[in-house]
């Protein structure tokens, strides 16, 4: 099902080319007036609005607490023929999720849209999760019910009320920003949002400004002011991901931010106080990270009052049941496909597999299989992992076998990542992270099995 836009504007003109830029990714609706907004206020929420300022009968940013109100969880795009830092300030202080100042380009509110969006379906997913913590204290957690992870849950529930920062260490894909959702989940900081940065996602020259905002003029290329991260995230929690991988010039700067609680846009020459969390996220050991380098040690110190470590999932094998079982019921109903579980083989195989991706690739795995079931339990042959490719399974083959089934699942392991970069718009690093591998391995698949992006 597509997300649904509806652009609130008097200018014909701007709501047709915004219905055409939109209409093959996205439902758009629309509306002329502030009076024919109310009007659907009755109907199913949007993802995401965009609201003009000027309005023949009222003012956009007096719309801003009533949208909110109707639909919580819509984020708001506000636009405006004439912008200004303080109008910006207060569309972000009355709910906006950001401001666009007309003309734009359409590669501009595209990429916006689309994070509105991901913003308003990660919102959702947190309060599952929430609604799902709620009855985890001195219970077994339904997807997680190895002890690794129930000491994990009982740390999380221990310290999320609080404000101090959190460091959370595991391989590539074991449920560390799932940890961050739950801490954030049950803070009291919940009714706001949680903002995530991958580190190493982003170029050296763009993260500061993602990170502390800037303005006009600041860099080639900084056409309009810049709201950082840090303000998005204001009595919220700030998530940043991959933190090993920041350049050590801005781990500086990102300390004296810690420790001032103040941030100055890059470019600006005033700085304004901060109030969010901090959570952080490495695939790293601490301790290799700061002796190759890579991780500042007083910055270390400065984020890791608490420490929470994730296991890799196959050192919790009774994780692995539970938390198929779970993505089978959310991707069976999203596939609209009435699939009641996985036959005896195919658990097995599941429960057997090393899982070198570990949780991302298990959800991975189970999308994939909802996808290929045509009965009403998944069998083993819908799953593309095998027994060969477990631990236990390649010390009892020969080698003419390990060579044929190396060559079948070089074949499958190609088609899942033609299908994931066509998923994924041929985005790379997005690719990677759905897959559960590492960019570099990613690329190095690519080059080998000669894929065209």
């Amino acid at each position: 099902m597509k997300a649904k836009v509806l652009i609130v504007d008097d200018e014909r003109d701007l709501r047709a080319l915004v219905a055409t830029v939109l209409s093959d990714r996205y439902d758009v609706a629309e509306a002329a007036s502030a009076a024919a907004l109310q009007k659907t206020f009755s109907q199913p929420q949007p993802d995401v609005v965009l609201l003009d300022v000027n309005l023949p009968d009222a003012h956009g940013l007096d719309l801003l607490p009533q949208i909110k109100k109707s639909w919580p969880e819509t984020e708001v795009i506000v636009l405006t023929g004439h912008g200004t830092v303080t109008m910006a300030v207060e569309a972000g202080r009355r709910g906006a999720y950001n401001f666009l100042t007309k003309p734009f380009e359409n590669e501009k509110l595209v990429a916006d849209i689309k994070c509105a969006v991901d913003r308003k379906q990660q919102s959702e997913e947190n309060l599952t999760l929430r609604r799902a913590l709620e009855t985890m204290s001195g219970t077994a957690s339904p997807v997680f019910r190895s002890a690794a992870m129930q000491e994990v849950v009982r740390t999380v529930e221990r310290v999320a009320p609080s404000d101090v920062p959190i460091l959370i260490t595991g391989e590539s894909g074991s449920g560390k920003e799932v940890i961050a959702d739950l801490v954030h989940a049950l803070s009291p900081r919940s009714k706001a949002k949680i903002i995530k940065i991958n580190c190493a996602a982003l170029p050296r020259e763009l993260i500061e400004s993602e990170l502390f905002g800037s303005v006009k003029g600041a860099f080639t290329g900084a056409h309009m002011d810049r709201e950082g991260l840090f303000r998005q995230a204001e009595s919220g929690t700030l998530l940043l991901d991959e933190i090993s991988e920041m350049p050590i010039d801005t781990q500086s700067k990102l300390l004296r931010v810690l420790q001032d609680q103040e941030v100055r846009p890059v470019g600006g020459k005033a700085s304004y106080k901060t109030n969010c969390r901090i959570l952080a996220a490495t695939n790293r050991k601490p301790e290799k990270a700061i002796s190759d380098g890579k991780l500042r040690e007083d910055l270390f110190y400065r984020i890791s009052a608490i420490s929470v470590h994730l296991p890799p999932l196959r050192e919790r094998r009774d994780d692995i049941a539970p938390l198929a079982n779970s993505f089978l019921k959310r991707f069976a109903a999203q596939a609209s496909r009435n699939i009641r579980g996985f036959s005896a083989d195919a658990m097995e195989r599941l429960m057997s597999f090393e899982w070198p991706g570990n949780v991302r690739q298990l959800q991975n795995e189970i999308q994939r299989a909802v996808l290929l079931c045509e009965g009403d339990e998944v069998a083993a042959a819908d799953l593309s992992i095998t027994n060969a490719t477990s631990a236990a399974g390649m010390g009892a083959m020969s080698g003419e076998e390990m060579d044929t089934n190396f060559t079948l699942l070089e074949g499958v392991e190609r088609n899942i990542i033609v299908q994931m970069l066509k998923e994924t718009g041929g985005n790379k690093v997005e690719t990677a992270k759905r897959l559960g591998i590492g960019r570099q391995t990613l690329y190095n698949k690519i080059k080998a099995y000669a894929i065209e992006v």
